[in-house]
């Protein structure tokens, strides 16, 4: 981590001198840190004003500051607040400040870090100033460095592209963002919840509320009653409208028209404006958009106690004087309202609201039908006439068509080079994405200091509007040079959805608008910026056209090679194409000299190698695909190089081809080939010639792709056999890689139809491997002979879990207690013959003596009917079609549950065997087992599924434990329905459920009421309590259907 840190402890020798540093130095050491930029040295000052020391270290422009203080405690504050300030800058830091810490930390893409000791400095100070300039500017143009002795400050110039913090910053400038949105709306939904419950809590009490008013001979207290401990505080009722022409402005819906707020005395909507405008916000958001006035009013009480309040759309209403003419009059219903303006004006609203209150219910009796409950009021929104008009849309926007009715879609680029720069590429990116959202603009678009690089899709019915808005923006305006490349076809709809190539499939070539923020708009790798107005001449495409003809002519009568730099005959221009490799392999014009980089920053190397032997006036021309990197490589070769006949193709080569498409169509075209760009088309042809090489096998295509191995996704020249053959990938390798995933469903997966979830229990499963249809049969088999236990089946998501840890315990062996009707022990059953199958078993099918083997205990002779018949079919037919087609026949009655009349029955599956035994007091035979008395030479079991009596469980775990003879060391106890419907969590008191009960369904609230629900539930947290803090185990609860305790033995 790259390190800031500025200490305020000095030594005791330098102490006292320090002390004596000027009062603003100290202040603002801070500013002079961040505004310290290149070759600048570090100055420490003293009482004596005596310079210690000026040091600067010029290495490859990295340049090192130095600089530590000290100060006395009364003007420490002052420098920290500065430090403060500078330390939240607008979204590009993250400050770390806590209440209790001494330290504040100042994330710039975790790669950036300012340490301050003794930030807060005691409580003395608070908050913090907005400042995003300075440190946003030191760190777009520095790195910082880490000082070996962590008490200095090393800042190191370097300009590299490097655009990773920049990303960073802004993800976690948006992360905060949304933080703080969420949070907001939770404290909303908290104070929501809260004026609910009050509410409910309220009219609970409404009686005593009643009673308790009108034995209080003053009128003091009306709402603060107890209620079981609880003070319910103050509320005011407040019927709130809004008039019909602010409603419609805002486009409010029919719940917005008017509604009732609550507000709680004491609290800040009582007492401020602000307060009253905050908790109106809260229910009528339209609000939020708007300036508005608000007036006020006591209500009308009607007999039935209801208030009454204004009912006409407008807040007018006719009346009749009563004297016979037919002119009634309109009446402002709102007209008596008083103006609510400011603090003092909402103090005095809600004091006469208090006492009208208080005197309306003295002159009523206790049970009056029309009581006030509380406090209320009435309050009306109206637009304000005076607020400031809204500014009058662009010029651009007007008479504008429906981008979305458009039939075809213009690509388009351009770049600008304004000469100032750009002060705030951040804030500029930003306002791009607002100002092109009408147009439904796509594209990519990179903004930085020094311009603007975009490529972009336009819908072409509002093109013209596009370009006028490009041009009233000052920092694209005249500064774009040779104005907007436009494609000279715009494609259709339909063309546009597939023009593009995304890993082999047809995609559009944009999907959405991408405004990102860089370093730079190309990346040269220059050391220093240089004038990209000074970069030669800016040649038209049609005389760049009549140029490269008569530079042809020239060669042919020379004989001079295609390509060739002319042999230092100044008559023959220099031809450089300045795009890379890639670029070039597939097009370029007649007489270019590629420069066959892969990367564009390592171009100057190439050009000063190509030029080296000549002269400085040597014609030179350069050309790329829109025209930006030519400015660069312009003005490197004036500037840097000191060439001075040097011209550039204005617009690059799609200028050039959308120019002579439309101006000269009969000429032959000296671009040959395919114009590589950089959108999802990958390029658009000009001529029909091939002059890429296959990387596969050397055809001659002009075809350029993408490696369709996402981890490689390599820029290829590949012709149509290849790339059929390759599957759209550039090698061998890459192809068996690409199989490897199409094996592991990775790629070319058909489109399906998402589905969609309610909850997390239902996504679990829709993306779980499901059982077969035959536990599906079990489920309604249970349902038709014993609906009524229907509940104490496991469901499929329990099942799963069930044959799965069996399927990897030591031996398969399972104890099942509480069998019912089989789902269970088929799961079991299933599990250990998956088991068995990766066992050494010599003792062939598994039985009581060893192997996989699964044991179900059960006491109801219907369940175990059932169970049988579903066992039993798994035993012979397996969990596929076939059984689930035999148990359905038991509830056609084409079959019928066989008749157990033995206490023990068994079943095969695979190798695993299987036993459902009958017993009258399941946890007596388990202690008999454990002890020896039954069964003693039974091999113990792997696993004990515990599904039985509640109130025993205890005992289960405990027989288990006490004994090998039953559950063997390191097994595993399952004990199911630990939750008990959530009742549980009354029984501890986990939660308040007392205003939920009211919406829960009747069975619901009758289970929870119900005294066998509490026992079993008292019993059950009990024996979770119990079990948790016994140290022969380790426990751990799933919240698995009804809950799952899996409990293993030590």
């Amino acid at each position: 981590m790259n390190v800031i840190k500025v200490s305020n402890k000095a030594s005791s020798t330098s102490r006292q001198p320090r002390r004596r540093v000027m009062f603003f130095s100290q202040s603002f050491l801070f500013i002079l840190l961040l505004l310290t930029q290149s070759y600048c040295c570090c100055q420490s000052i003293n009482s004596n004003s005596n310079s210690r020391s000026s040091t600067t270290n010029n290495n490859n422009y990295n340049h090192k500051i130095m600089m530590s203080f000290s100060m006395t405690s009364s003007r420490k504050v002052t420098a920290l607040f500065a430090f403060n300030r500078l330390s939240s800058f607008h979204k590009k830091s993250q400050s770390l400040m806590g209440s209790s810490s001494s330290r504040s930390i100042i994330g710039y893409n975790t790669q950036y870090y300012i340490l301050h000791e003794n930030t807060l400095f005691r409580g003395k100070i608070k908050g913090r100033i907005n400042n995003r300039r300075y440190i946003s500017k030191l760190l777009c143009s520095n790195h910082l460095q880490e000082d070996p002795n962590n008490r200095n400050v090393a800042v190191e110039n370097n300009n590299s592209a490097n655009n990773e913090y920049l990303v960073q910053a802004r993800n976690q400038a948006r992360m905060e963002k949304n933080q703080t949105r969420q949070k907001s709306l939770d404290e909303d939904r908290q104070r929501n919840l809260r004026i609910k419950r009050l509410l409910h809590t309220d009219a609970a009490t409404t009686s005593s509320e009643n009673s308790s008013t009108s034995n209080n001979s003053n009128g003091n207290n009306n709402n603060n009653n107890n209620n079981g401990g609880f003070t319910i505080p103050n509320m005011y009722a407040i019927r709130v409208s809004v008039d019909k022409e602010l409603r419609e402005k805002l486009r409010m819906n029919g719940r917005e028209k008017r509604g009732r707020v609550f507000i709680e005395d004491d609290t800040e909507g009582c007492t401020t404006l602000k307060g009253l405008k905050f908790e109106l916000h809260a229910f009528f958001r339209c609000l939020k958009k708007s300036t508005y006035l608000l007036s006020a009013s006591m209500p009308e009480i009607l007999e039935d106690g209801s208030i009454f309040s204004p009912g006409a759309e407008d807040g007018k209403v006719k009346t009749d004087y009563g004297d016979g003419e037919d002119d009634d009059c309109m009446i402002d219903q709102y007209a008596n309202f008083h103006p609510i303006e400011s603090d003092d004006d909402v103090i005095h609203l809600f004091e006469q609201a208090q006492r009208f209150f208080e005197d309306h219910n003295s002159k009523l009796s206790s049970d009056a039908s029309n009581r006030l409950k509380r406090p209320s009021l009435l309050l009306h929104v109206r637009k304000d006439p005076n607020a400031p008009k809204p500014p009058p849309p662009p010029a651009y926007l007007e008479n504008m068509a429906n981008p979305n009715d458009t039939e075809s879609m213009t690509m388009l680029s351009f770049y600008s080079f304004p000469p100032n720069g750009i002060q705030d590429a951040e804030e500029f990116g930003l306002f791009l994405r607002k100002v092109w959202k009408p147009f439904n603009a796509l594209g990519r678009v990179y903004v930085a200091k020094e311009g603007v690089n975009a490529q972009m899709s336009i819908p072409t019915n509002v093109l013209a509007n596009f370009r006028q808005c490009c041009t009233q923006i000052p920092e694209l305006g005249s500064y774009m040079e040779n104005g907007i490349n436009i494609d000279p076809i715009p494609l259709t709809m339909e063309e546009f959805a597939v023009s593009g190539d995304m890993d082999g499939k047809p995609v559009p070539p944009f999907k959405k608008l991408h405004v990102r923020v860089r370093q730079q708009i190309v990346a040269d790798g220059l050391d220093n910026s240089l004038n990209w107005e000074d970069a030669g001449y800016d040649m038209p495409p049609l005389e760049w056209h009549k140029k490269l003809k008569e530079a042809r002519e020239r060669r042919k009568s020379l004989s001079i090679e295609e390509g060739s730099d002319g042999s230092l005959n100044n008559d023959v221009p220099l031809i450089f194409d300045c795009r890379n490799d890639y670029e070039t392999s597939v097009g370029k014009f007649e007489g270019a000299i590629p420069l066959n980089t892969t990367n564009f920053r390592d171009s100057w190397e190439v050009l000063k190698e190509q030029l080296k032997d000549k002269p400085k006036d040597a014609p030179i021309m350069t050309y790329c695909t829109g025209g930006i990197r030519c400015v660069k490589v312009g003005a490197y070769l004036s500037q840097e190089l000191g060439f001075t006949n040097v011209s550039r193709l204005a617009g690059g080569i799609i200028a050039y081809d959308r120019t002579l498409t439309k101006e000269s169509p009969e000429e032959e075209p000296m671009f040959k080939g395919t114009n590589y760009v950089f959108d999802g088309r990958l390029g658009r042809q000009i001529t029909e010639d091939a002059l890429g090489e296959c990387i596969s096998c050397g055809t001659k295509t002009h075809l350029v792709s993408n490696c369709r191995n996402t981890n490689c996704h390599k820029r290829m020249v590949q012709c149509i056999n290849c790339r059929d053959s390759f599957v759209g990938t550039c090698s061998h390798a890459c192809k068996h890689r690409l199989s490897n995933d199409k094996n592991l469903g990775v790629v070319n997966q058909e489109p399906v139809v998402e589905s969609r979830y309610d909850n997390v229990d239902d996504y679990s499963l829709g993306h779980s491997t499901p059982p077969p249809a035959f536990y599906s049969e079990i489920e309604k088999n249970t349902a038709h002979f014993i609906g009524s236990g229907l509940h104490m089946l496991s469901d499929s998501a329990q099942g799963r879990l069930l044959k799965s840890l069996t399927a990897i315990s030591r031996d398969g062996r399972v104890l099942e207690i509480g069998g019912f009707t089989g789902y269970a022990t088929s799961c079991f059953l299933e599990g250990a013959a998956d088991a068995a199958e990766v066992i050494d078993n010599n003792i062939g099918i598994g039985c009581r003596e060893g192997g996989a083997f699964v044991m179900s205990l059960e006491r109801d002779q219907r369940a175990i009917d059932l169970a049988a018949f579903h066992v039993g079919s798994l035993s012979r037919y397996g969990n596929g079609e076939e059984a689930s087609e035999v148990l359905s026949r038991l509830r056609t009655g084409d079959a019928t549950p066989p008749m157990i009349e033995d206490n023990v029955v068994s079943f095969t599956y695979q190798k695993a065997g299987c036993e459902i035994v009958r017993v009258t007091d399941a946890l007596a035979f388990v202690e008999a087992v454990a002890s020896g008395i039954e069964c003693a030479s039974m091999k113990p079991f792997d696993i004990v599924f515990i599904d039985a009596d509640k109130t025993r469980f205890l005992e289960y775990v405990e027989a288990c434990l006490t004994s090998n003879r039953l559950l063997k060391k390191g097994g595993l106890m399952i004990v199911d329905n630990v939750l008990w419907k959530g009742v549980v969590l009354d029984i501890c008191g986990a939660a308040d459920i007392s205003q939920e009960n009211e919406e829960l369904g009747k069975n619901k609230d009758e289970i929870k009421k119900s005294r066998r629900a509490r026992k079993l539930a008292n019993a059950v947290h009990s024996f979770n309590r119990a079990v948790v803090q016994d140290e022969r185990v380790e426990v751990f609860m799933l919240p698995i259907r009804d809950g799952l305790s899996v409990i293993r033995k030590k």
